[in-house]
């Protein structure tokens, strides 16, 4: 014996507002775009803890991962990945961790993950490229200047265009 489903109107808001919140929800759990490919590792395998206490660029290891806000980052040892398990925010590059020059001038390039800078405890990325160091003139230009356009800019930018 087949039976007929039938959807009242109440029903069908239900379903509809479930899936309006899913996809919200979904939205919210990556705030913004981020600098990496289809594989969504973060910084190309380099951890973000070694630039901001070690001061330089090293590649992590997949023994020592942790997924956050939808990225994969990856550690040099097990110290590192608590230090930033237990306050992620913190190591998260500026911007998505795309270059921070480019966003203070309203654009997304991907950057060098060897080419950075850590001011205030903050990480900023930076693309090398055949035109020059995108570092060096954002530091000849102002540093500080470039931060707060690219802060400005970064609120209002969202999902846009990749260079």
């Amino acid at each position: 014996m087949k039976t007929k489903m039938t959807f009242s109107p109440k029903k069908w808001f239900a379903l509809a507002l479930g899936l309006i919140l899913t996809g919200m929800v979904s939205m919210q759990a990556q705030s913004h775009s981020y600098s990496a490919d289809d594989s969504m590792i973060a910084l190309e395998g380099y951890s973000p803890v070694s630039y901001i206490y070690n001061g330089k660029a090293q590649l992590g290891k997949k023994a020592f991962k942790t997924t956050y806000d939808g990225m994969t980052y990856y550690f040099v040892d097990q110290n590192q990945q608590k230090k930033f398990q237990a306050n992620p925010k913190k190591y998260q590059p500026q911007y998505g961790g795309w270059c921070a020059f480019a966003v203070s001038l309203g654009g997304k390039f991907q950057p060098d993950p060897k080419s950075f800078r850590v001011i205030d405890g903050k990480l900023y990325m930076f693309t090398i490229n055949l035109e020059g160091d995108f570092v060096k003139v954002w530091e000849k230009e102002g540093k500080e200047k470039h931060i707060a356009q690219a802060d400005k800019n970064w609120k209002s930018m969202g999902k846009f265009t990749t260079f």
